[in-house]
């Protein structure tokens, strides 16, 4: 059974967080989500954008692996974007606030939110 909303509601737990959520990079859509602060969905299929348009130059550069994480940096905000391993197509967004929040724990957080991930 899928504990979608239980793993983000865990990231809503680091200091700044402000919302996360799962996408399915395919689509674009949210398939699950939790916080506030901005549009969530509109950034989602925005996102997934980015993740495509990265996994394609990637591949026409050769690289071989994945993407670890892609950090946007705002004024404000951060904005971590984190492939699942064990689900290709699927992306952890999860922002912080950049005054409230700690980046490296952030990001550890997130990565640690795929251990605990059933879909």
């Amino acid at each position: 059974m899928a504990n979608i909303k239980q793993v983000l509601e865990k990231l809503m737990d680091v200091d700044g967080a402000m919302t996360a959520a799962l996408v399915d990079a395919q689509t674009g859509l949210v398939m699950g989500k939790v916080g506030s602060g901005l549009d969530v969905d509109l950034a989602a299929a925005g996102n997934s954008e980015v993740v495509n348009a990265k996994l394609r130059i990637m591949n026409k550069l050769g690289l071989k692996g994945g993407i670890e994480d892609i950090l946007i940096s705002l004024e404000k905000q951060y904005h971590i974007i984190r492939p699942i391993d064990s689900q290709e197509g699927v992306f952890f967004y999860f922002v912080i606030d950049r005054l409230r929040g700690n980046l490296a724990l952030a990001r550890v957080s997130v990565r640690n939110a795929e251990k605990g991930l059933v879909l």
